[in-house]
């Protein structure tokens, strides 16, 4: 999916400062479960949680540049699944980061986790 970089996203040095991926990657998976209709972010039950990030990263984007997130499910357990993404300049396909975050689904209300509902599991097992 494509993400557009906006002008505060660069730093000081003039390219796109490292924190900002970190919101890509959770920008490129929320998207898609919202897409997918099985993340209601305002009134669902089940929402994840993220409990690890992490990220390499390649080379350097700057606004206005476009970039390309692709998202993969690495590992699909009982109530976690691993992501992991990469982020792509649009117009070279050039790879300027990859990383990986970790859901815990939980219950809203109570915040223990809970198991992964069957339609969420459906939609996650299309991209492990």
């Amino acid at each position: 999916m494509a993400i557009t970089t906006r002008w505060m996203d660069n730093d000081v040095y003039g390219h796109i400062n490292n924190v900002q991926y970190y919101s890509y990657f959770d920008t490129a998976v929320n998207r898609y479960l919202i897409e997918q209709g099985v993340l209601d972010i305002h009134t669902g039950k089940v929402i994840g949680l993220v409990v690890e990030t992490h990220c390499n990263f390649f080379s350097s984007a700057a606004f206005p540049d476009d970039i390309q997130a692709g998202i993969r499910v690495a590992h699909l357990g009982r109530s976690s699944v691993r992501y992991e993404v990469g982020l792509f300049l649009e117009d070279s396909g050039k790879a300027i980061a990859q990383g990986h975050f970790v859901h815990v689904y939980v219950d809203r209300e109570s915040q223990d986790p809970v198991e992964i509902p069957q339609d969420l599991r459906s939609v996650l097992s299309v991209l492990a």
